[in-house]
């Protein structure tokens, strides 16, 4: 472990086939290291720096200001971790098929992300920040989209009848992507 400014530092590390061995992580950064799981593990106030995620079984773990940053987080099921303090940052990170169903966002931020085939059903996105998303074939049902800003965002399909988009924002360029349900052509 190095120390950096108040951070604790790990890189390289392999811990699918090392193992974690803490349950508790406050102020760590973790660095290129890849994950399996973090099943049932708290981290707080930490960063994730290209790291490997993908398919990891999140099921009980804790993430209370966590951010990450050029990670890879394929097919994760963040509908797993606790919902006590859960706040997130995505950077320049690969999301596609993540799982945020039944996930309350509130003040979760994506940023420059690739999130192709996400789930977000009946997840609570309304606080959320997006910047520069791609959300192709992700799906959005029930799912609480009031006030969001997607005019930035692009190819999302999201129905304004199943869900709730209140005073969210949209570029007029992308209003076919609420319109699709409607099987209708615009020009």
């Amino acid at each position: 472990m190095i120390s950096k400014g108040s951070l604790e530092v790990i890189s390289n590390i392999d811990f699918s086939e090392k193992g974690i061995p803490e349950r508790e992580f406050e102020q760590f950064e973790f660095v290129n290291c890849t994950f399996s799981s973090v099943a049932g593990i708290e981290y707080t106030d930490c960063i994730f720096t290209d790291c490997n995620f993908s398919n990891a079984v999140l099921a009980n773990c804790k993430m209370n200001d966590v951010t990450f940053n050029n990670c890879k987080l394929l097919g994760v099921n963040f509908s797993e971790t606790k919902d006590f303090g859960f706040l997130v940052r995505f950077d320049n990170c690969i999301l596609d098929y993540a799982i945020f169903d039944n996930k309350k966002l509130n003040k979760s931020s994506f940023s420059n992300c690739k999130i192709h085939n996400a789930d977000f059903t009946q997840a609570d996105l309304s606080k959320c920040k997006f910047y520069n998303c791609d959300f192709w074939d992700s799906v959005f049902v029930n799912t609480n989209a009031a006030g969001v800003d997607f005019t930035t965002s692009k190819n999302f399909t999201i129905d304004p009848v199943t869900n709730n988009i209140r005073k969210a924002k949209f570029l007029s360029s992308d209003l076919a992507g609420l319109l699709t349900k409607f099987d209708i052509i615009i020009k």
